[in-house]
């Protein structure tokens, strides 16, 4: 995990270096100043140099004033790195996440995917930038101020840094219990994350049946669970802080006790001590702020570990090798067995065979696996085991560029960009002209619904097409997949949710696209797939019955029991 943190710093090795370059110039001009005060207290005053004495403020002024710029420096430059280390390690994420299988999103919210991508990331960028300049800023700090303290009188010395041990061993205690608090926090927020986006993306459901107070108590929940868990890390970091804030505080009374012994002693003059007195407070500052790290280091490890987590999951099989082929439509289904899960197979020694052109419908009980079958044309999913074959090449030698270029998905359940008509239709072919836009409008039967509009086809939609009916989604998607002109189209219920006359101007649509192509069309309204060349009972994962409407009628099977159940 270390070695994938430390590589995102390799596009900015220059800006790091100047930025761990101007870090050290800042540590090196603040151990002036207890230097000359020795001076001064030694030299310059008791022989009445005068002008020294002015030259030196003069010098440290100067010298102040370009920390101040390099300081300007660390935190804009700085900063800017870590942000632009987060960005990149977002773009490696949405990159992982675009490769994942479907069966990664059927275990995963949405919102807690989110909250990894920006809460946690968000901390990862604040170690990005505090994490090796606190180090190297303190470190040089400490490490100088211990040279110069033992140059003015080692016994003292090392009488104060005597406490260094005991505030090494309160800080790796505190650590583990302060990481498992982070990593709840973590959790909680993601939790909080999803809840929200849940509520939000189903308000209306919520407002039709008037459960605002429900959802109002499950958000509660999730946000108590929250405040809970913040607030055990707020006492590991209170009970961190206090524990170490005490011991820094004894080096100011072991400083003041013992430098007053070795003073009355005459072991050290009043310039030395003088001097002691400030050096102390640059070994002590640097310290405190490593100390105070801490807890960016606990939060931005924690967020990076999430982060890394999701980077090692295994992505969707595929081979990589894109030939941007056309396939002719054929498919076969050879003895393919498929679960979710390793308990019950939805599919069971299935096979198929679909010739180029022809209009396959697949009927039968909900659960028997007709929606599975379209999942797994796509390579959605990885069958457990037998073959799907196109154009005799089998699924697994095909990349799923490739696979899906050639397959046209209309569903009942449609998605919509909060964009235009316009961009929402070219979304099934990127690079197409507004002219293709249009002409796909027209064949989808949606054209002059669209010239009504405000804006024509710069209308905006709103979010997952909020402003449009169910119908003229449906035949925006239409339009979407006749831009893309696939050899493949699949039907899963896509009239399902219509009334009889929308239906009917679907139906006028989708047989227009189906033309000259292999159309698989899942159906529970048996009177939409009459005309169907071949019609595929499937129950319990497995191919009960085929044939066309009047050879399955006359079989007097389950086909028949299914229309003469829709017929009553």
């Amino acid at each position: 995990m270390f070695k994938s943190f430390i590589s995102y710093y390799k596009p900015y090795k220059l800006i790091f270096s100047l930025d761990m370059l101007a870090s050290l110039f800042v540590s090196a001009i603040a151990m002036l100043y207890p230097i000359l005060t020795q001076i001064m207290l030694e030299d310059f005053i008791p022989n009445q140099k005068i002008n020294l004495v002015v030259y030196c403020g003069l010098a440290l002024l100067a010298l102040y004033l370009v920390r101040m710029y390099l300081k300007y420096f660390v935190q804009y430059y700085g900063h800017c790195m870590g942000v632009k280390m987060q960005a990149d390690m977002r773009r490696d994420m949405f990159k992982k996440l675009e490769k994942m299988p479907f069966s990664f999103y059927d275990e995963h919210e949405s919102g807690k995917i989110m909250s990894r991508m920006v809460n946690d990331l968000q901390v990862v960028s604040e170690l990005a930038h505090h994490g090796p300049e606190n180090i190297f800023i303190c470190g040089f700090m400490i490490l100088g101020s211990f040279i110069y303290l033992a140059i003015l009188n080692w016994q003292l010395t090392l009488i104060i840094f005597a406490c260094v041990p005991l505030l090494a061993f309160i800080s790796l205690f505190m650590r583990k219990r302060m990481d498992e608090a982070f990593t709840k926090t973590r959790v909680e927020t993601a939790v909080i994350n999803a809840n929200l986006e849940s509520s939000i993306s189903g308000i209306r459901v919520t407002k039709a049946y008037n459960n605002e107070n429900f959802e109002e108590d499950k958000f509660q929940k999730g946000n108590t669970s929250f405040v809970k868990a913040r607030s055990k890390a707020y006492k590991r970091m209170g009970q961190f802080g206090a524990s170490t804030g005490f011991v820094t505080d004894i080096f100011n009374v072991i400083v003041l006790l013992a430098g007053g012994i070795f003073l009355y002693y005459k072991q050290i003059d009043f310039a030395e001590y003088s001097a002691f007195i400030v050096s102390v407070n640059l070994f002590i500052n640097p310290l405190t702020t490593l100390i105070n790290f801490v807890e960016t280091y606990q939060d931005g490890v924690t967020g990076f570990r999430r982060f890394y987590e999701i980077m090692q999951l295994k992505e969707e099989n595929d081979t990589n090798h894109i030939t941007k082929e056309k396939l002719t439509g054929q498919i076969t289904f050879a003895n393919v067995s498929f679960s979710y899960n390793t308990t019950h197979d939805v599919l069971n020694d299935f096979s198929l065979d679909i010739k180029k052109g022809q209009k396959v419908a697949l009927v039968g009980p909900s659960g028997g696996g007709k929606t599975t079958i379209c999942h797994l044309l796509p390579h959605f999913y990885d069958i457990s085991s037998g073959d799907i074959l196109f154009d005799g090449k089998s699924i697994k030698t095909i990349s799923n560029y490739d696979l899906r270029q050639n397959i046209g998905i209309v569903q009942q359940d449609v998605y919509l960009f909060n964009d235009s008509i316009l961009e929402n239709i070219r979304y099934g072919k990127l690079d197409a002209s507004d002219d293709e836009v249009i002409r796909a409008a027209k064949l989808a039967l949606i054209d002059q619904d669209i010239l009504k509009m405000p804006n024509g086809y710069q209308t905006i939609i709103g979010e997952r097409g909020v402003k449009l009916s169910g119908g003229q989604k449906q035949r925006l998607s239409i339009a979407r997949v006749f831009l893309k002109d696939p050899s493949i189209l699949i039907l899963d219920e896509a009239t399902s949710a219509l009334d009889n006359a929308t239906e009917l101007e679907i139906e006028k649509a989708l047989d227009a696209l189906a033309k000259d192509r292999t159309t698989l069309v899942v159906a529970h309204r048996l009177s939409t797939i009459f005309n169907s060349d071949l019609i595929c009972v499937i129950e319990d994962g497995k191919l009960k019955e085929k044939g066309n409407h009047e050879e399955l009628l006359a079989r007097g099977g389950i086909y028949k029991r299914l229309y003469e159940s829709t017929i009553k």
